[in-house]
């Protein structure tokens, strides 16, 4: 299980390799679109909304 934090109210949740895909069903919940890997040695963004990823 990979962990996602929300980059507008920092809430962490599993990825969507769990079972239930928390970070996703947050997405959807409070519409707040980015969220970055909270995982070490991972840089990256991904925009729900956008469906863009960005690494940096």
């Amino acid at each position: 299980m990979h962990l996602r934090t929300c980059q507008e109210c920092g809430v962490t949740r599993c990825g969507d390799d769990s079972k239930n895909k928390h970070a996703t069903a947050h997405y959807h919940a409070t519409e707040h679109p980015v969220i970055s890997s909270a995982e070490e040695n991972e840089r990256w963004l991904w925009c729900y909304a956008d469906e863009a990823f960005i690494t940096y």
